[in-house]
């Protein structure tokens, strides 16, 4: 058999061979870091046997999929731990997740951080045990009989919902065996660098109606420096955190009277409305006209659009009138009526309405998180109709307005094309059209992307851009979605220049995805020390003594004349607190105004930036940060000041 390799190299081979194997005859390093296999594009465990011709990549901790073998052993592990130190603890889910892995675990007894510790510790006893891993399969009437003796109730229902004739596989470490798909390393040695971070509650299968489990996180590396920049970064995060900033700096705040439904507190408000000030001009700018469509309409328009049958579960639903009616977790069927309000020509095309529209979606209570995850949000919408002709020019039209957006607030991101998933309506042929016409304008453009199966929305495939914050985070928020069924399902038409009627082609795009979201993203992203043309007190006036309050209310008045948002201290405070004060409340600039200040009508200028400026005249103060904030300019920190 020829095997060929990442490199285009080919191996040959007279008899079938493992995965692991041909990895270790490549190289003995390949063999030791091996973590998975993917054969002709299939992930697959280094057990695996090859025995015919095919493409073969061996998967390392640099893989994706690699990465998750070995966090997924790291899991395996952990599990083991918990069973040697606490054998009465039933086991149900352990799988790897973005940047670590979990378990859920049913304890009569509550864990506490202290058992995190005792876990950690055995589980190095496991990982210099150097358990090789072994694969096997049962018969499902075997596996479940196997449980049941183990008295391990959730492995049981696990392997109750498996398919008839599905492989039922199994992985044994030592004592441990559990059940598993797989893949896993081939011993527990090389798990050497891990940490257990957290724990928490989780739903049996995210069921609110099931038990509460005790959900444990960690993360592995496979380097000891590597786990170490990680742990780092994730102090930084918690210094970052937009729910303890969001209450410290006065921007928002959740009650347990609308779990998931924020409330934006004044300088909160500055904020969102100083983005949406933004978001107007560059959509108008761009030939956009901006549209508002009902919070609530009534089931038929939702069974139309599809939502009734693909959504409902994450819908709110009331009564009036004797109909249904369904609160909108998406804004685009109201947009389409915008469109079909009065005959459109090929001449009105393209057609790009924005929508700033509340929607509702119901997320499980677990699931909340700050402004993160909500059950409300404004959804920067826009929806775009047009002519097949114009699609390629449109879609690269609004990824480079999703560019110029990202680059404002020096975030870098990558590109992901998401196609088709199973649960989806329409016809084979627009599907391949669609997606062809996403893949097309993003090689046009020279934009690097990945290939996302199978993730696309139900009505058409997608482009999602995933920005990286200032500590290597990724998010989620700007979305490209082509739909071709929409505009048939709503018979949306317009008349061509032939005189025939036609149908239109729809985008859906996003650019913040969630406003509500994307302020949490940028709060933490800048630590809440926003630039000055996001923050929501530019200037904080600081008089030296209340002899200097009147002076400093004059100062104050030509701020707000010139546009410039400021508040004045005048509390009987020394000016080594006023300053501090203002510097944990993350203030642009502080002007300090005493004698020499009142008698010269100048200013003394303190930054986060620079920390002491000296003194200004106030015009020239006032002109250079209303330059700074009209062309929204991001100062760089060039000092850093201790908190005395």
């Amino acid at each position: 058999m020829i095997i060929t390799l990442k490199d285009g190299s080919k191996k040959e081979y007279a008899e079938p061979k493992s995965v692991i194997d041909i990895a270790s005859d490549i190289s003995e390093g390949l063999g030791r870091a091996a973590c998975a296999g993917q054969i002709d594009g299939e992930v697959v465990d280094l057990r695996t046997v090859v025995d015919k011709d095919c493409q073969l990549n061996i998967l390392t901790f640099e893989d994706e999929d690699g990465k998750a073998a070995f966090r997924h052993t790291a899991s395996h592990i952990m599990a083991q731990a918990i069973k040697r130190l606490y054998p009465d603890v039933k086991l149900s889910i352990g799988p790897s997740i973005a940047e670590g892995f979990y378990y859920d675990i049913d304890s009569e007894t509550p864990l506490t951080t202290d058992d995190l510790t005792k876990i950690e510790a055995e589980m190095k006893k496991i990982v210099k045990e150097a358990l090789p891993i072994e694969r096997f399969t049962k018969t499902r009437e075997e596996a479940i009989a196997y449980f049941k003796e183990k008295e391990e109730p959730y492995k049981v229902e696990l392997v109750e919902d498996i398919p008839e004739g599905e492989e039922i596989s199994f992985y044994q470490q030592g004592e441990f065996v559990d059940l598993c798909a797989g893949p896993h390393l081939m011993s527990t040695k090389p798990v050497k660098a891990f940490k257990l971070t957290s724990l928490a509650g989780a739903y049996w299968r995210g069921n609110e109606k099931n038990k509460m489990l005790t959900r444990i996180y960690g993360t592995a590396y496979t380097k000891k420096g590597d786990l170490d920049e990680y742990l780092t970064r994730m102090e930084e995060a918690k210094k970052r955190d937009h729910r303890k900033l969001g209450k410290e700096l006065g921007l928002f705040m959740m009650r347990e009277e609308g779990p998931g439904f924020p409330f934006f507190l004044p300088k909160g408000m500055i904020l969102k409305n100083t983005l949406l000030d933004y978001w107007r001009e560059i959509h108008r700018k761009a030939g956009y006209v901006e549209i508002s469509t009902p919070i609530m309409l009534n089931r038929q328009l939702w069974e139309t659009s599809g939502h009734w049958d693909h959504y409902k579960e994450n819908m709110y639903t009331t009564v009036i009138d004797d109909q249904d009616f369904a609160i909108k977790p998406m804004n685009c069927p109201g947009g389409i009526l915008v469109y079909q309000s009065e005959p459109r020509s090929y001449r009105d095309l393209p057609l790009r309405m924005g929508e700033l529209g509340l929607v509702h979606r119901h997320e499980k209570s677990g699931q909340l998180h700050g402004l993160m995850r909500v059950r409300c949000f404004t959804q920067d919408d826009a929806h775009i109709f047009m002519t097949p002709e114009q699609i390629r020019d449109e879609i690269k039209g609004v990824a480079k307005l999703i560019d110029s957006v990202y680059q404002l607030f020096g975030f870098k991101y990558h590109v992901e094309l998401s196609t088709r998933p199973e649960n989806s309506m329409g016809s084979d042929e627009d599907w391949e059209m669609a997606t062809d016409a996403l893949r097309g304008a993003l090689d046009d453009l020279g934009l690097d992307y990945v290939v996302n199966e199978g993730d696309g929305a139900f009505y058409g495939p997608k482009i999602d851009f995933h920005l990286e914050d200032s500590i290597g985070r990724t998010w989620q928020c700007g979305t490209i979605q082509l739909d071709f069924q929409l505009p048939l399902r709503f018979n949306c038409e317009y008349i061509g220049a032939d005189g025939e009627k036609h149908r239109p082609i729809m985008i859906h795009r996003v650019v913040f995805g969630s406003i509500e979201r994307f302020i949490g993203i940028l709060i933490e992203h800048y630590a809440g020390a926003f630039p000055t043309w996001l923050a929501p007190v530019q200037v904080k006036v600081l008089p030296i003594s209340d002899k200097y309050v009147d002076y400093g209310k004059n100062v104050l008045e030509k701020l707000e004349e010139a546009g410039i948002r400021g508040e004045i201290d005048t509390r009987a405070e020394k000016i080594g607190y006023k300053i501090r004060e203002a510097r944990l409340q993350k203030i642009p600039y502080m002007l300090i105004v005493g004698a020499k200040e009142e008698e010269e009508g100048k200013v003394s200028v303190r930054s986060r930036f620079l920390g002491d400026e000296g003194m200004k005249d106030l015009d020239e103060f006032i002109s250079s940060v209303k330059e700074e904030i009209k062309n929204r300019v991001t100062r760089k920190v060039e000092v850093q000041e201790e908190n005395k």
